[in-house]
């Protein structure tokens, strides 16, 4: 089963933010951007399903090159290639971002797409769900337990005060929350494999009024 994550570079969330001079936006000077940590459970879930059941993993975002530093981590993680859709204006809103990350989906036509629960940048736990709408697939929000059957999954969500269990069928959308694995470094091995890895570059298919904030 073909598998994709969709993943975000973000601040990281030690690094002392400022407001840029325009009021609107951070300066960039001195920040350091990660991976968004909720995306490493989603990367890694996605590896062990592949080292399950076979099939290949590839990693999407949306952003401007330096995204690539991210997806070639994601890559030397074990995933197998990547998509760039690039984007240097403000960041889409996610509903801009979700109808972005849709049309490469149908494109791509995995059985299974991982996403984080939230970026630490925006806190608003919308793209993953606002993305399985879209393509009207089944989803399930942060998971802390999945299991996988034959065109099937069970999951448990953690709820205000307690865990729910559901499940469903594939093709699905599941973010990933704090708890659902422990995902893995990339080894010396896995950096320099990662240089020659696939990693596409296309426009992201953003509006200029799709991507106003």
């Amino acid at each position: 089963m073909d598998i994709l994550v969709c993943v975000k570079r973000v601040p990281a969330t030690d690094c002392m933010i400022k407001i840029g001079a325009d009021g609107k936006h951070i300066d960039p000077a001195g920040v350091e951007f990660v991976l968004n940590p909720y995306d490493e459970f989603a990367v890694e879930e996605a590896l062990k399903t592949k080292e399950a059941s076979g099939g290949k993993v590839t990693v999407l975002t949306i952003g401007p090159a330096e995204a690539q530093k991210d997806l070639r981590t994601c890559l030397a993680m074990g995933a197998d290639n990547a998509v760039h859709l690039k984007h240097d204006g403000d960041a889409p809103d996610a509903n801009a971002t979700a109808k972005a990350l849709a049309e490469k989906v149908k494109e791509l036509n995995p059985g299974l797409v991982f996403c984080g629960k939230q970026s630490v940048d925006n806190d608003d736990s919308q793209v993953g769900a606002r993305l399985a709408t879209l393509l009207g697939w089944a989803c399930v929000t942060d998971v802390t337990s999945l299991e996988l059957g034959d065109g099937t999954w069970k999951a448990q969500r953690d709820i205000e005060g307690g865990k729910e269990a559901v499940e469903g069928s594939l093709p699905a959308v599941i973010t990933c929350n704090k708890g659902l694995n422990e995902p893995r470094y990339p080894n010396l091995k896995g950096i320099m494999m990662a240089k020659k890895k696939p990693l596409e570059e296309a426009d992201a298919a953003l509006t200029a009024s799709m991507a106003e904030t």
